[in-house]
């Protein structure tokens, strides 16, 4: 403390003795002083003003960077990083002021505690005198008087001027002291209010209060942070200003307290200035920022309606009837995953005469339109999809989800003997794309191919859990694929036709390398789709207007940017696919049997630990083996490469048709080898013999 007295302390004292010297008025000088610590303090405040925008202004990419990153905390610490790194924005700028408000209060509450010192430059022997005369007066000691000692000597000089006068150079000192007006409409300014004594300087911390409350009430308006947070945010700080500020100007001297009152006033007058020199509308896209505001009030007003229909779904699912006959349940995560269970719910439907529990967290699941009485779809929200696992009867479980008991969805407490089956919802390899650990707590693995098989395995003994049952199933999606593929009329494109479909993970070609990509194949005779990651349309909302803008003079026929995926048309009619790590090349090279080019952009690892096992994933051995790589450097002259790849597709089909029938188990029956399987199980635990195919 007696450091910051010294650091800060004097020079506010200083500059406080100056104020003093203009009007000769405590009170004014004090405001005097607070409105120049303000201008003093105005250049970190346009710090703070830029700083603040471009946090606003990454918003838009930061929830999306939360969403991409919601079960892997470092990687989004390090995209975050990256982000701050690339706008220049300081996370500690937004508490400069408050490090530096700190500072001056102490320093100020040196210079009240202190008149002797600051305002009336006493020599400190002279200072020294008057407290200890204070103190003889009062009959205690010097000490005891603590903090306040020299406030309690001017007291003492002004109501008993006589008993200083004896001390060596005191008369003019005395005078000095006895014509400071230390008041302020009639308060003395070195009180500290009272709440025992009920006397005019309890309007201070009224004051504080209101000040706070006034200032709160117009930078809710106008503060480019402020601005951005909800009611409950707002006002909650405001509830705490006005209740720190009150509570603040209690237990200081009043000097202080109107030093915090007009303090918050002049800040008003800052927020305007600043945006002024910074106006937000200047550098922030506030169209987007309320389609987003919009877009988040519509999904609380849909979880709040949906919260109604899943609470009957939540019924229907207990039902008596339910708990006695559940054997099968599938549990979906969206709308989306249905295509991954459909060969295997279909041939169950066929071969057996089992009811399909449908459980799905997306309450417009396509599922409820199916005309098939032996699909029960049931909508649960997130607040009634944990204790309705731990809740559930059902013999077998299939999910496509993994981290099963690590996080949410956890195993059924009540029946112990449920059997959970992973069904795999990708054809690359799982040690690379799930986090480690992911599927030890189920008992069973659907396993699209012998690459999955042996990693499986591998897994198991690194970590020294239980032994799985593993089903050599296959890929229900690519299955599907190719017999759409296969019954389509053939197409053949005038001009050849690229397809570039990025992830839309860290680093993806949208982001790191797309007008590269596009400048090395425009005016090249290709017709280029650009069909960027839904979840990137959705997350990116600035990044796509923005990309949309730089593109917009070139749209035509024959350059597209694609937001519309209803349809797998242009998958299945371009002639090459430009991506990073994104797994629609092996979609697509596997299902047309055309080749794909490779961006090497940064590696998306999931599994930190993925090279403990002495295996290549299969993501990154297939593509050279189903196309070509291209560094990310080199994409501006990768036209050869694309000319390559087009003149050479006959070779490579032979080669991604060798590599597909190697690659993938039972191709083309998945669905029929996953539903034996569950019969067997089930005959099983009944004690029965399978039964025949209805």
């Amino acid at each position: 403390m007696e450091l910051i007295n010294t650091v800060v302390g004097v020079p506010l004292g200083w500059l406080m003795w100056a104020c003093y010297q203009v009007f000769r008025h405590y009170g004014l000088a004090l405001i005097l002083f607070t409105l120049l610590t303000k201008a003093v303090m105005f250049p970190i405040s346009l710090l703070v003003q830029k700083n603040s925008i471009k946090m606003v202004r990454m918003k838009p990419q930061l929830d999306a960077l939360r969403y991409q990153y919601v079960d892997d905390k470092d990687a989004f610490i390090d995209a975050q990083s990256a982000l701050y790194k690339k706008e220049h924005y300081s996370p500690m700028a937004g508490v400069w002021p408050l490090l530096l408000q700190l500072p001056i209060i102490f320093g100020l509450l040196d210079v009240v505690y202190k008149p002797l010192k600051h305002i009336l430059h006493l020599p400190s022997e002279l200072q020294g005198a008057f407290v200890e005369k204070t103190a003889e007066l009062l009959s205690t000691t010097v000490g005891h008087l603590g903090t306040t000692a020299q406030l309690a000597a001017v007291e003492q000089v002004r109501s008993m001027p006589d008993a200083f006068l004896s001390l060596p150079g005191a008369k003019e000192a005395v005078a000095a002291i006895q014509g400071m007006r230390l008041d302020f409409f009639g308060l003395d300014l070195t009180k500290t209010p009272d709440p025992a004594l009920v006397n005019g300087l309890l309007l201070v911390p009224v004051l504080a209060g209101a000040s706070a409350f006034l200032m709160c009430l117009i930078q809710n308006k106008i503060n480019v942070l402020q601005i951005e947070q909800n009611k409950l945010s707002r006002w909650g700080m405001t509830v705490f200003m006005i209740g720190f500020s009150g509570f603040f100007a209690f237990i200081v001297p009043a000097a202080v307290g109107l030093y915090w009152t007009f303090g918050n006033l002049f800040s008003i007058g800052v927020t305007y200035l600043v945006n002024v020199v910074y106006p937000p509308q200047k550098y922030i896209d506030y169209k987007v920022l309320r389609e987003m505001k919009q877009s988040v009030a519509e999904e609380q007003a849909r979880k709040k309606k949906n919260a109604v229909l899943a609470k009957k779904y939540y019924k229907q699912f207990f039902a008596p009837e339910n708990a006695k006959n559940m054997k099968v349940m599938f549990y979906s995560e969206g709308s989306g995953f249905y295509k991954y269970f459909r060969k295997l719910i279909e041939a169950l439907l066929r071969d057996t005469d089992l009811t399909i529990h449908y459980v799905t967290s997306d309450p417009d699941d396509a599922v409820f339109q199916k005309n098939e009485p032996r699909i029960r779809p049931y909508y649960v929200d997130e607040t009634r999809l944990i204790p309705l696992m731990m809740k559930l009867e059902a013999d077998i479980v299939i999910m496509t989800t993994p981290d099963l008991e690590k996080y949410h969805i956890k195993r059924s407490r009540v029946r112990k003997n449920v059997e959970y089956i992973f069904m795999d919802h990708g054809c690359s390899s799982d040690n690379l794309a799930y986090r480690t650990g992911a599927l030890d707590a189920y008992d069973t693995l659907f396993v699209v191919s012998r690459e999955q098989a042996v990693e499986a395995r591998a897994i198991e003994k690194l970590r020294h859990t239980k032994r799985k049952r593993i089903v050599e199933c296959g890929y229900g999606l690519i299955d599907d694929m190719i017999a759409a593929y296969e019954a389509m009329d053939p197409v053949e494109n005038k001009m050849k036709t690229i397809l570039i479909a990025p992830s839309w993970q860290y680093d993806n070609i949208m982001d790191s390398c797309l007008d590269d990509l596009v400048e090395a194949l425009y005016g090249r005779g290709y017709r280029i789709i650009i069909r960027p990651h839904p979840q990137y349309v959705r997350r990116f909302p600035m990044q796509m207007k923005a990309i949309m803008e730089r593109y917009r003079d070139r749209m035509s026929d024959d350059f597209v940017i694609e937001t519309d995926f209803s349809s797998n048309v242009t998958v299945y009619t371009a002639d090459l696919v430009i991506t990073d790590w994104s797994g629609i090349a092996y979609e697509f090279s596997f299902t047309t049997d055309k080749p794909s080019l490779f961006i090497n952009t940064k590696l998306k690892v999931i599994n930190e630990d993925y090279q403990k096992i002495p295996l290549v994933p299969f993501d990154i051995t297939a593509r050279s083996k189903v196309g070509r790589q291209v560094e990310k450097a080199q994409v501006r002259h990768l036209a050869p490469v694309v000319e390559e790849l087009l003149a050479n597709q006959e070779e490579y089909r032979e080669r991604i048709i060798a590599l597909k029938q190697q690659h993938f188990y039972n191709l083309g029956h998945s669905g029929e080898v996953g539903c034996q399987y569950i019969k067997r199980r089930l005959a099983r635990r009944y004690g029965r013999k399978p039964a025949a195919p209805v």
